[in-house]
């Protein structure tokens, strides 16, 4: 097996080589890595909720209750009381008929991608779209067609040719994960009506943060309806972990009957689901976290562009700081360690070549201190690399 040692070598040469960070302890506004406490800014974790007391004391409760796993796959015995209330509290949530549990995002956009679509269809796919939504149209077999981003003209250019093939989904992502932008749903939804396309909505960075009430960016747009199938995860703003879709009953049904992800592996356990209950109370329970973290988003937005920093066109929580080289990129992280915030570097093939940037995400619970402090280090950083 010496061509991993080649591969390994080559990736390093080239600055892309991963490597872990381990965090010792909780996910909060700040941790400890190696032994220092340092500001984070690279968690999901956006409305802070993964250490709320609340959350916790669901977890635990559940646990003393129900054991610590489920035992089997849905299909089987691993169809708990708590996994049906909480796919009832989500399609609530989203405003839906019914609504179905992934054990992750990723799981649920191959399983819902893949069971949709086949040979004979036609996928259509954003270019910055997330590796699972991908990942699912490759193992759907349909074929793809991945239209420029964000450009609605080029999207209906390929509408306008598939009239051949039996199914049509335009898939897109809600919030890009990479460049913190939004897609243009009005426009997208407009173009699945009037070329009879299903439309599905990867709704993962906007669930708990965008709309009024934090429904996700169907809300956000005033889109009541259109979006045939809306993609989410309990892994971000809920706090918690795992995936799901709502959507249509028969919609739920199909899945559960073909989503070869879902049949075919271990339901989520007790207290994921407890946690994730609890997360969905406090985030409809009223507007205080969004506000922190928009408040925070804007605070910190403002200090990086004064500086001279290029944030990309960031419309969300989600605040990419340009770099452009992959070594520069991996020393930049480094060196915001050293100086106490951590900020990974994201680099090839999650982004394109030449366009490596920092990944930047602040959460409700940051203080403005944090947020001063983690605004120091980039200057200092960004000065001695002469980004800025």
């Amino acid at each position: 097996m010496d061509f991993i040692d080649d591969e390994l070598a080559q990736l390093k040469r080239d600055g892309l080589y991963r490597e872990l960070k381990i965090i010792e302890g909780g996910q909060g506004a700040r941790v400890r890595i190696g032994g220092r406490e340092v500001i984070l800014l690279s968690s999901n974790n956006y409305l802070g909720l993964a250490s709320h007391p609340e959350i916790k004391k669901a977890a635990v409760s559940a646990i003393e209750k129900y054991g610590c796993g489920s035992g089997a796959s849905r299909l089987i015995s691993g169809s708990m009381e708590l996994h049906k209330e909480l796919e009832e509290k989500i399609a609530s949530f989203k405003k839906t008929e019914s609504a179905i549990l992934f054990n992750s995002g990723y799981t649920a956009n191959l399983g819902v991608i893949s069971s949709i679509c086949g040979k004979g269809d036609v996928i259509f796919s954003d270019k910055l779209n997330h590796a699972s939504i991908i990942d699912g149209c490759l193992l759907s077999g349909a074929e793809l067609k991945r239209y420029p981003h964000k450009d609605i003209d080029a999207l209906e250019r390929f509408l306008k040719k598939s009239s051949g093939f039996k199914k049509r989904l335009i898939v897109t992502d809600g919030i890009f994960s990479m460049d913190g932008d939004i897609a243009p749903l009005k426009e997208i939804v407009h173009l699945s009506k009037r070329y009879s396309a299903i439309l599905m909505v990867d709704d993962a960075h906007a669930t708990g943060v965008f709309g009024k009430n934090g429904r996700g960016t169907g809300e956000y747009f005033g889109l009541d309806d259109g979006i045939d199938i809306i993609m989410g995860t309990l892994s971000k703003a809920v706090g918690s972990f795992g995936g799901f879709v709502a959507g249509r009953k028969k919609l739920i049904e199909f899945l559960i009957n073909r989503a070869r992800s879902f049949i075919y592996t271990t339901s989520l356990p007790p207290s994921v689901i407890a946690s994730s209950l609890a997360a969905i109370d406090i985030i409809e329970r009223g507007d205080d976290l969004r506000d922190s973290l928009w408040k925070n988003v804007s605070y910190l937005k403002d200090g990086l562009k004064d500086m001279g920093f290029d944030i990309m066109g960031s419309e969300s929580q989600i605040i990419p700081v340009f770099v452009g080289d992959t070594h520069r990129t991996v020393e930049m992280s480094q060196m915001l360690l050293k100086e106490g915030a951590f900020v990974q570097g994201i680099r090839p093939p999650t982004v394109p070549q030449g366009k490596s940037r920092l990944r930047v995400t602040v959460m409700a619970t940051h203080s403005k201190a944090d947020i001063d402090a983690a605004l120091k280090s980039f200057k200092k950083t960004g000065k001695k690399l002469k980004i800025v």
